[in-house]
Order: structure tokens, then sequence, then C-alpha cells
């Protein structure tokens, strides 16, 4: 376990978290328009568990994302994207991330979008705990091709660099 300072270390309790669906985000940005044009965006993390183990490396992670909260700003954009055509938020409601490799610096896991699963790794940039809350944020690259989403190639990136900021409270 890490040293407390002001009451907050880098290392979680041992325990269940739920995640925090008001404090979390999932913002992205990619570039569309034969990458011409910057895209960013958000998603809503609907629910999610974090259970803290010792070792570390066995601690386990889940999350569910709304895909109707996809937003950028543009009414027409985002309905277009939450449409068949990409993400089908309809008949896939949620993206599920499930991860079984947590360390200090990185979580590794699989990612479900539109009902297919791929490996996701999780590069984590800041970590703060105190005795009963955690926040993480951080980074990958998602391709959305891998997926199955490839509508609009050229006009609609296929990169989305995606941005986590996930608070937790335990339960």
């Amino acid at each position: 376990m890490a040293t407390e300072r002001n009451s907050r270390t880098t290392t979680a309790g041992l325990g269940r978290y739920e995640i925090d669906p008001d404090a979390s985000t999932v913002a992205f940005r990619c570039r569309a328009v034969f990458g011409l044009v910057p895209v960013r965006g958000t998603f809503t993390v609907r629910s999610g568990t974090v259970d803290v183990a010792e070792p570390l490396a066995d601690s386990r992670i889940r999350a569910e994302i709304d895909t109707a909260s996809f937003h950028t700003g543009n009414r027409r954009r985002d309905d277009h994207v939450r449409s068949p055509d990409y993400l089908d938020a309809a008949r896939h409601p949620l993206m599920t991330f499930v991860a079984d490799q947590v360390s200090v610096s990185a979580v590794a896991g699989a990612l479900t979008v539109c009902g297919v699963r791929r490996p996701v790794r999780l590069a984590v940039t800041q970590a703060d705990a105190t005795a009963d809350a955690l926040s993480v944020r951080a980074t990958t690259r998602v391709d959305r091709t891998a997926f199955g989403i490839t509508t609009a190639r050229g006009m609609t990136g296929r990169w989305l660099d995606v941005t986590l900021d996930i608070r937790c409270a335990r339960r």
C-alpha cells in the first residue's frame, strides 16, 4: 500500500467500489472528413464496479456505457451515429468493458460494442484514492472498424482517442 499523504494515496483499499455515473465520463476525439475535421464528444457511464484485490493483478473492473448517450453537440451527427449505421443504440443499448488484468499503470480487458468483443488496453495516467473513494484517468485508442462499424470510411474517423475519468465510492 502507498503511504498516505493528506489522506490521499495512489492505491485503493481492498474491496468493492461502485462507479459514480454522475461523476464519471468517457470522452473521445477523432478526425472526420478525410482527417480534416476534429470531432470531440462524450458517452455516459451507466454503471460499473471495481473490485480491488491483493495482489492488484487479481482486481476486476466492469463498466457499462450507454450508447444512446453519444454526444458531440451536433444533433444530426449524434442521431446518425446512434442509428443502425453505426452504434445501433436501439438494438445495442450498452457498450461493456470487463478488465481481467489490472496494474498501477495499465488495465487490460475486453470491450464489447454492437455485440463484437475485442481486447483493449488502457494506460492509467492518473489515480487517486482515499479510504472510501478512488478516481482514475485512463486513455486508449479504439479502432471502430474492429467492432464492425465500417460506415462512411474516410468521412468518419476510424480511430477514437478515448479518455475515461472514473470516480468510484466504496459500497
